[in-house]
């Protein structure tokens, strides 16, 4: 399994509770891995940067595409699935029983839910607002989404096994097609070797671990 190294910081260098200042991200990682397995048009880059602070866990998506698409006939689960997102699913273990997911579009309208193998999804749950936020931005690169997710709520889930959080993160670009339809293309940081775009799959999970020294 792929891996990306999250790397611990003194939580008192927050600046707010979702956005760290630029000098701790810039002590992060920089993922830009991403592939799209299933379309060989290019896509715009991706930068995902991660790091923690014994209490939260922080992400960072950086897309550079100002094209953006988002479907704002209401703010419905299929009017987020119609619309240019990131997401992060997170589960325990293989087995995907069950896994996490977040789904973010470009102006945090968020879809979590609680899943099942083959697509069984449970829409009625929601992840505790009170530890998770998210906050998105742009400029004249693209769209930035930064989220903190508590650490106490990942282990509530079971989901930190050994300082390591088993984790996909993909991103959704929707496009016209010939008909002038939107239609999506599916990036992963992890190629899960499946003929049709599924990213709900044990084969496309990587592994974020969390580091104890900074």
């Amino acid at each position: 399994m792929k891996e990306y190294q999250v790397i611990l910081i003194d939580k008192s260098q927050k600046k707010t509770n979702a956005v760290l200042n630029f000098s701790d991200w810039e002590k992060a990682n920089c993922l830009t891995d991403f592939c799209s397995p299933w379309k060989s048009d290019s896509f715009s880059k991706i930068e995902f940067r991660a790091l923690w602070d014994l209490e939260n866990l922080y992400f960072k998506f950086k897309v550079f595409d100002t094209e953006i698409y988002i479907d704002k006939k209401d703010d419905s689960i299929d009017s987020i699935g119609n619309s240019d997102r990131v997401e992060m699913f997170f589960r325990k273990d293989e087995n995907l029983s069950p896994y996490y997911c977040l789904e973010m579009d470009t102006e945090t309208r968020l879809m979590d839910f609680e899943a099942y193998p083959d697509w069984n999804f449970d829409f009625n749950w929601n992840w505790p607002k009170e530890h998770l936020e998210l906050i998105k931005s742009k400029d004249e690169d693209g769209f930035t989404i930064e989220g903190r997710i508590s650490i106490s709520s990942l282990n509530d889930l079971n989901l930190i096994q050994n300082n390591t959080i088993e984790t996909g993160i993909y991103r959704a670009k929707f496009s016209k097609n010939e008909k002038e339809e939107y239609e999506p293309t599916w990036i992963s940081w992890v190629n899960p070797n499946t003929e049709k775009p599924n990213f709900h799959i044990a084969s496309s999970f990587g592994k974020l671990v969390l580091l104890e020294g900074s």
